[in-house]
C-alpha cells in the first residue's frame, strides 16, 4: 500500500511562496492566474500492510508530524503498490 499525502495552508492563511509563484508566472507572461498555493507532496510506503491499517497509520502521521493542524490542511489517497 502507498499513501499519497498533500499538505497545504488552510484558506485564509497567507502563502508567501504561493504569492511569489503567482508573481513569477505573471512576469513570465502566464496570464489569468488569480491565485497560486504551494504545498508539500509526501509519499509513504506500507509494503506489508492492509489498506485499513496503512490508512490509519497515514492519518496518524498527518495529525502528529506531517501537518500543523493550526494552519495547514491535509488530504491523502491510498493506492496499491505496483511492481
Amino acid at each position: 500500500m502507498k499513501a499519497l499525502v498533500t499538505v497545504h495552508y488552510k484558506q485564509g492563511i497567507l502563502d508567501p511562496q504561493g504569492k511569489a509563484v503567482q508573481n513569477a508566472l505573471k512576469s513570465l507572461g502566464v496570464d489569468g492566474v488569480s491565485e497560486a498555493r504551494v504545498g508539500r507532496h509526501i509519499v509513504l510506503q506500507f509494503p506489508e500492510m492492509s489498506k485499513s491499517d496503512a490508512e490509519a497509520q497515514t492519518k496518524k502521521a498527518c495529525e502528529k508530524i506531517l501537518a500543523n493542524p493550526v494552519i495547514e490542511d491535509y488530504e491523502y489517497e491510498m493506492v496499491e503498490n505496483t511492481a
